[in-house]
């Protein structure tokens, strides 16, 4: 990943890290719940019996996804990085892997378990699409900084990022219709779940427009 200055300021430059960080708490969480169900031998219920019966794929994307989301947000951090100028390069060595890992774990499970009883084809077709691209925007920013392309490599590591935040955005953008109207049913589950990645890119592009 590349310099991230440009689109954070200095001053209040922790806001930016620490909104990242809020935003990754509660999947993180989550996904500490999980491995904690799977390692305590929790109740087989209809709702995780997918995850009983493979749980590799679940615990490594439990661990990327964490460390990618919150690795990350340091990334956007000016001070921190000038403080520490090989820090960017040295947490770039494992926020590649790591976000690789967890987009393809997650494309694996997409494809692999059976659908919960709240999710559809919507939710389906929207998590192999937005996992798809996550791999990809890793590959070609990686692929960019080995060229010394560090504005192409700033672009689609961002948007990268972006993507693997969808998971906390999804929270807010569900909570205001289960306020509203309770459990969302399949289709409008499958909206939600979507503009949670969308809002995310149009956030990411208008960064780094503002850095271009």
């Amino acid at each position: 990943m590349n310099d991230l200055e440009s689109p954070v300021k200095t001053k209040g430059g922790w806001r930016v890290p620490a909104a990242l960080l809020a935003l990754s708490a509660i999947p993180v969480l989550a996904g500490a719940v999980r491995l904690n169900e799977l390692a305590g031998g929790a109740e087989t219920t209809p709702e995780n019996a997918r995850f009983f019966a493979a749980p590799l794929p679940v615990v490594l994307h439990i661990f990327g996804a964490g460390l990618y989301s919150v690795l990350g947000a340091f990334q956007f951090a000016p001070g921190f990085r000038r403080r520490r100028p090989g820090w960017h390069r040295a947490a770039g060595r494992l926020l590649v892997p790591s976000g690789f890992v967890a987009a393809l774990t997650g494309l694996w499970m997409a494809l692999f378990f059976t659908l919960p009883e709240h999710d559809g084809e919507l939710v389906l077709g929207f998590r192999l699409v937005f996992g798809v691209a996550m791999a990809v925007s890793i590959v070609l920013g990686f692929a960019a900084i080995r060229r010394r392309d560090v504005v192409r490599h700033r672009a689609w590591m961002i948007r990268g990022y972006a993507i693997g935040l969808g998971a906390g955005t999804q929270v807010l953008t569900h909570l205001p219709w289960t306020l509203l109207f309770g459990d969302p049913g399949e289709f409008p589950r499958g909206l939600l779940m979507g503009a949670g990645w969308v809002i995310n890119l149009v956030v990411a592009e208008r960064i780094i427009r503002a850095g271009s």
